[in-house]
């Protein structure tokens, strides 16, 4: 079954409304700069808030290792998704099974590279210069499938209801990572429109597996480093 992570969630209506549509897995933006960024105490009283089988995962870019580690103890996090210039030297200070590492363009040698990252799952997103994902520009689909072959990876990347069946059936990934598609403006999200791309996201997975790459009982990659 294909994971789906609704992200920048910043109010508990939102998170509300991805839970009730069914959401595996929300996602929390800890970046100052980005426009959908929350505070961890306001993160934790949304968390406090919502069904224990959501998968609450934390949004970082090159965050100070002590920080990203407070804030995901602070919270209750099940997850740590890596969206900047982090090195593998730096996911190593963490546990495998709870990391997913953002990746946008790629050459031969840093899709090589790869290998070397003690993490769950490879999330593909469109970058900007200065921005670190939220662009609402789809991602490289040719990359994505490249990824496909090797790791388990999540598609990110101006997924909505128009493209996602699309993306779904051309590129199969292990897991689909919604944001700006579900929006009425950055940081608020549109019931509707999280409700509409469930049903569709849901019609198109034709895999009928009970697991999903945020559920805690799915293995971490055997590859890489860390525990």
């Amino acid at each position: 079954m294909i994971g789906v992570k609704i992200c920048g969630i910043t109010n508990i209506r939102d998170a509300y409304r991805a839970a009730e549509f069914g959401a595996d897995a929300l996602g929390f933006i800890f970046y100052s700069k980005s426009q959908r960024v929350i505070t961890p105490e306001r993160t934790k009283e949304i968390i406090q808030k919502i069904p224990g089988s959501i998968r609450r995962v934390g949004v970082f870019v090159n965050e100070e290792i002590g920080t990203v580690k407070e804030i995901v103890d602070f919270c209750g996090l099940h997850l740590i998704q890596l969206h900047g210039d982090e090195s593998p030297q730096y996911c190593a200070q963490f546990r495998r099974s709870t990391l997913i590492k953002t990746v946008s363009v790629c050459t031969e040698k840093e899709f090589q590279e790869l290998e070397n990252y003690p993490v769950k799952a490879i999330l593909v997103d469109a970058r900007e210069p200065g921005c670190y994902g939220g662009t609402g520009k789809n991602s490289d689909w040719a990359l994505a499938m490249k990824i496909r072959e090797k790791y388990p990876f999540i598609l990110a990347g101006g997924l909505n209801k128009e493209n996602i069946k699309k993306a779904i059936e051309t590129v199969r990934p292990c897991a689909v990572d919604v944001n700006s598609g579900v929006e009425t403006s950055p940081g608020k999200k549109d019931p509707c429109k999280i409700r509409e791309i469930m049903e569709i996201i849901r019609a198109t997975d034709k895999d009928e597996g009970s697991g999903s790459i945020f559920s805690p009982l799915c293995p971490s990659p055997q590859w890489g480093r860390g525990a």
